[in-house]
């Protein structure tokens, strides 16, 4: 599956080894209890914007192969 902008956070969490990636790049919705009633409706693109994150370097990381997905990978 590609990642894109409009891809929600609870498809992009069924991926292998994203949890990472989302975290080292500040996206705060994977320790927000509020963030897990909308899981299923949060965008990547949205949760960006929201919080100034960048979002062209955290889809290039996300799309990348499962075995290129690694802890220091940046």
């Amino acid at each position: 599956m590609k990642v894109t902008e409009k891809t929600t956070l609870k498809k992009i969490l069924n991926k292998k080894n994203v949890e990472e990636i989302l975290a080292k790049n500040g996206v705060p919705c994977l320790s927000c209890p509020m963030a897990q009633f909308e899981i299923d409706k949060l965008e990547i693109g949205e949760v960006c914007k929201m919080y100034d994150l960048d979002l062209e370097k955290i889809l290039k990381e996300l799309n990348l192969p499962d075995g290129r997905r690694v802890k220091n990978n940046g």
